[in-house]
């Protein structure tokens, strides 16, 4: 291995306060990367391409708490709904339906991150904030009983203006206590908020992050 997964993974870990959790970003990335954090203690990773994430699933500690953390095609729900530990990036209703139908089918809750798009670039996915309003109002979700919504993630700009990426988390900060306020205010399990990756993570902390997502900081440029 050239890349020093303990040293750098530690690193990250110094940085983060008690009730914030690592999420380290594996996709790309080669077992014994994942097994070099694993056995630093870390135990959550994200995937974002179905077809690596069952591989690794296959191949790596059962104890591993998978999260998908990329766009998620509603036609590839059914292949990771037997073991997935989160979903953390649900950007609409039918999404939200699909999970729940495939969770129901393998006799499992499904824990899910409703995704945000607060980033000024095009290339997010995510709802607005306005659809978020809308989706929570309209009531649907309440019907569904084999996924639990935990909270909210989002990513900011990449940019270089730590005040835009200040902005942009403390505006999904904010919007995360109005949707606790109106909707899940006697719901313990409503608490994650997801934003923060390796060029931004000590920001999202101050931000009131509860999950960073950090995968080049600990694992290196991805390995394609």
């Amino acid at each position: 291995m050239d890349y020093d997964v303990k040293g750098n993974l530690r690193h990250v870990l110094a940085d983060l306060p008690e009730g914030v959790r690592l999420v380290a970003i594996s996709k790309y990335h080669p077992n014994e990367y994942i097994e070099a954090a694993y056995a630093e203690g870390q135990r959550i990773f994200g995937e974002s391409h179905e077809q690596e994430l069952r591989q690794k699933v296959e191949t790596l500690p059962k104890d591993i708490e998978w999260h998908f953390i990329g766009h998620l095609q509603t036609n590839k729900v059914k292949y990771i709904a037997p073991y997935i530990s989160m979903i953390q990036a649900v950007d609409s209703l039918k999404l939200l339906k699909e999970i729940d139908k495939q969770a129901a089918k393998n006799d499992r809750v499904i824990k899910v991150l409703l995704e945000l798009h607060i980033a000024e670039e095009e290339t997010k996915y995510g709802l607005t904030l306005d659809a978020c309003r809308q989706l929570l109002k309209e009531g649907e979700w309440r019907q569904l009983e084999h996924v639990q919504i935990c909270g909210l993630m989002m990513m900011a700009s990449f940019v270089e203006d730590e005040s835009q990426i200040r902005s942009e988390m403390m505006l999904a900060k904010n919007f995360f206590e109005e949707v606790k306020r109106d909707y899940f205010a006697a719901d313990d399990a409503f608490c994650e908020r997801s934003w923060g990756m390796s060029h931004d993570y000590p920001i999202a902390v101050e931000c009131g992050s509860t999950m960073v997502r950090v995968g080049t900081t600990i694992f290196g440029p991805r390995v394609y």
